[in-house]
């Protein structure tokens, strides 16, 4: 499988043809809707077997080898290509896929009132490629007991696609993070128990086997209440044959400041939970000014701080499945638009932009003028950028991936997450 950039005057039949594919296959893949009109920059993954590598200069057989961690005489065989010939540039090298690791995945899926028909169908096209399915949330109430979300065909597609339903709870009130909320639960423990005993039933007549708190802007006096309460949750739910995770905020050191981040110990969750999913998005927010929502640099920066508090088969990295549409110039107040990577190439196409690619961030992005002559500027994800996070994955060996959320069209990250690894069932 190979990632292309659409370069100007490119056709889909040109691309298929350089790739001997079909502009069916293409279109099928990518989920193309106008199959007339590409964006220079958008960036397509092709549905091939392996992939093929054009020769730039200075390249060797021996080079060209050690980039794709193959032997080059497989290399030189398989292009029947004599050792001691040199490559002329632009001579087209197939390369074979590399071998695949096995991985975890999550996905947060929010139902909201009424369970729409294509929030179901976006749950049921991602479970066969999913570990868990989360949906978002239970919400805990002062007198231990929980507030149920819809739950509707969530469970009946976890099971169909052998993913294990995962239960997560949160300290929301008015979908609003409470610390009040998180000291009574951590701190009563009469309250605690009812709560407890309350999960358990809930968990078992709906079928979740992992157990998944969110608790976030907690007092940070309540850090080591918090960990407490984890082991006494681990004791319990281990009886019954379940997983324990967290959600955890993106810290680089163990005494971050901020209400995020204090009461989040990262190495007691390590040593308590079975795996935690680390929010590594947002860097970029509705209500910021315009940035990539999960660049590289700063996710990097959490995961190997992490690794360093935890064991790196506990830890999935949090990855957004959408991006923003701010206004410029940005105000402090202004709240910028979601939009899918998908809408997002649609609204370029829509503006006849070209897409840009911002390398140390490694995040497309793009401006665009609407019709009241205001500028916008949009960050989204693409394959590109999901493939730095697959490498990531691979680079630091950790236990794999959890999406912030179904719902928002990205066709390109799961043909590449196929590509890249083998998705562990459970």
């Amino acid at each position: 499988m190979q990632i292309h950039v659409v370069q100007q005057g490119q056709s889909l039949y040109s691309i298929a043809q350089a790739y001997n594919t079909t502009v069916g296959d293409l279109v099928e893949a990518n989920e193309i809707t106008n199959s007339s009109r590409l964006v220079v920059g958008q960036t397509l993954v092709i549905p091939i077997y392996g992939s093929f590598y054009w020769v730039q200069p200075r390249d060797s057989l021996w080079s060209i080898a050690q980039r794709f961690q193959i032997p080059y005489t497989e290399l030189a065989s398989i292009n029947r290509i004599p050792l001691n010939r040199p490559l002329q540039v632009g001579t087209r090298l197939y390369i074979p896929p590399a071998p695949k690791p096995t991985k975890e995945f999550n996905a947060y899926v929010e139902p909201r009132g009424t369970v729409t028909t294509a929030l179901e169908n976006s749950a049921r096209n991602a479970a066969p490629y999913l570990t868990y399915l989360a949906p978002f949330s239970f919400q805990a109430l002062r007198d231990g007991s929980l507030r149920e979300p819809p739950l509707n065909q969530f469970p009946a597609i976890a099971q169909a696609n052998r993913n294990v339903l995962m239960m997560v709870i949160t300290n929301q009130e008015n979908d609003q993070f409470s610390d009040e909320l998180g000291r009574i639960l951590l701190n009563d423990q009469q309250i605690q128990t009812n709560f407890l005993n309350n999960i358990v039933s809930t968990a078992q007549r709906h079928g979740f086997r992992d157990i998944h708190f969110d608790f976030e802007y907690l007092r940070p006096e309540d850090r080591e209440a918090y960990n407490t309460f984890l082991r006494r949750a681990k004791e319990r739910f281990s009886q019954e044959g379940w997983l324990l995770s967290t959600a955890l905020a993106p810290k680089t050191r163990a005494d971050q400041p901020g209400r995020w981040y204090e009461a989040h110990d990262y190495r007691a969750h390590g040593e308590i939970v079975d795996f935690v999913v680390i929010m590594t998005y947002e860097w970029g927010y509705s209500g910021g000014p315009p940035m990539a929502v999960s660049p590289i640099g700063p996710v990097r920066d959490v995961l190997e701080y992490a690794i360093t508090e935890m064991p790196p088969e506990k830890i999935l990295m949090g990855q957004n499945l959408y991006g923003y549409d701010w206004t410029l110039p940005f105000e402090q107040g202004n709240i910028a638009r979601a939009v899918s990577p998908q809408q997002a190439i649609e609204l370029a196409a829509q503006h006849n932009v070209a897409i840009q690619y911002d390398t140390t961030a490694q995040a497309p992005f793009f401006d665009y003028w609407d019709a009241n002559g205001t500028q916008h500027r949009v960050w989204f994800e693409d394959a590109r950028s999901i493939q730095a996070k697959f490498d990531l994955i691979k680079e630091l060996n950790i236990r794999g991936m959890s999406y912030w959320k179904l719902g928002l069209s990205f066709p390109q990250n799961w043909l590449l997450l196929t590509e890249n690894f083998t998705v562990r069932k459970r």
